[in-house]
């Protein structure tokens, strides 16, 4: 099979994840195929069940690690030919990584290096990589821009996503048949709202958004903010917050964004944010003002492996690619709210 053949079968890794999941509803509104390939080390097999009720079609989806080359190999095989690959597939809780990090080199790293194997082997030759902001470090000027430099990594999630980013530059400056588009997420929060699928953290939640509404439905006690001792004007700390709907359309924008460069190997980079920042407890007003309930919340110590702020300069996303953040926080937390009460209706 060659690169040449026309298709529209794009493959999913971490399809039944949050972003991952929300991604393959926006590939299929824009004539795509996806086809997902998920382990459901980090997501839930209902997920598949969501997406048929939104798409009114079953997404094909195999079981497979990313790390499980021969795997791999056959699902190109069965679903070929493939016109690109989306690469969500990785473990990405920033405390974990700090206790876990031999298991996130492991998985992260050696994820795509099979990916990329595989994908030479097959002839297929376009990747969209999911990266973050966390290859950026505490960054001494904001807002942070693609040209702004890596600095050290605060966690080994970051450290792992700045390897992968490496590793993809290295291939294409040594001119593997590659074309590249490397996505650099802020904070992706929100839900579909349709309420068929949203984040969905199996066991205690890292991500302040889960938390919030978790502690809203009564699902877990107060809300922990860590640190309030940081150098912002509120003392907490600052993040960009993008709806995930937003951040799937960028995904959709590259892959239609290759149809407009030469063959050559290639790798763009591009930040998906909002473009501000937010506190913490900013966040928590905003919550509170979608839903109309008043948070429980304490202040604890700083978690290792937390910066202190960073957001987006998103320019050349908007520029290049054409997409820019249509959803606002309040619409996010709206979105997050009623998938959480979705889910307690299941």
């Amino acid at each position: 099979m060659t690169s040449g053949v026309a298709s529209n079968r794009v493959i999913v890794t971490g399809g039944a994840g949050f972003i991952g999941s929300h991604t393959v509803v926006e590939l299929v509104g824009a004539g795509y195929e996806p086809i997902i390939v998920d382990d459901f080390s980090n997501s839930k097999r209902s997920v598949l069940d969501g997406l048929e009720a939104i798409l009114g079609l079953r997404v094909p989806c195999h079981v497979v690690d990313c790390n499980d080359r021969d795997e791999l190999c056959r699902v190109f095989e069965a679903e070929g030919p493939i016109k690109g690959v989306i690469h969500f597939a990785a473990f990405k809780a920033v405390s974990d990584s700090v206790s876990r990090p031999l298991a996130y080199y492991g998985n992260n790293v050696g994820s795509l290096v099979t990916l990329m194997e595989v994908m030479q082997q097959f002839d297929v030759r376009d990747l969209v990589f999911s990266s973050s902001c966390t290859v950026y470090g505490q960054p001494d000027k904001l807002p942070v821009t693609e040209e702004t430099p890596r600095k050290p990594a605060a966690s080994p999630y970051g450290y792992t996503k700045q390897i992968c980013e490496s590793l993809i530059e290295d291939a294409v400056r040594a001119e593997l048949p590659l074309r590249t588009v490397v996505l650099r997420y802020f904070n992706p929060i929100g839900a579909h709202p349709s309420s068929h699928i949203g984040e969905l953290p199996l066991g205690p939640p890292e991500n302040l958004v889960p938390v919030i509404t978790q502690s809203a439905a009564g699902l877990r006690g107060q809300v922990t903010i860590f640190g309030d001792d940081f150098e912002t004007s509120d003392g907490f700390s600052i993040r960009d917050y993008i709806h995930v709907v937003d951040l799937a359309t960028a995904h959709v924008k590259s892959l239609q964004w290759f149809g407009s460069q030469g063959a050559a190997p290639m790798r763009e980079v591009f930040n998906l944010g909002a473009g501000s920042g937010s506190s913490v407890l900013e966040v928590i007003a905003a919550f509170e003002n979608a839903s109309g309930i008043s948070l429980n919340y304490r202040i604890g110590e700083r978690r290792p492996g937390d910066i202190e702020q960073i957001y987006a300069n998103v320019d050349k996303a908007e520029r290049m690619l054409r997409w820019k953040v249509e959803r606002s926080m309040e619409d996010a937390l709206r979105d997050a709210w009623n998938w959480q009460l979705a889910l307690a209706g299941k």
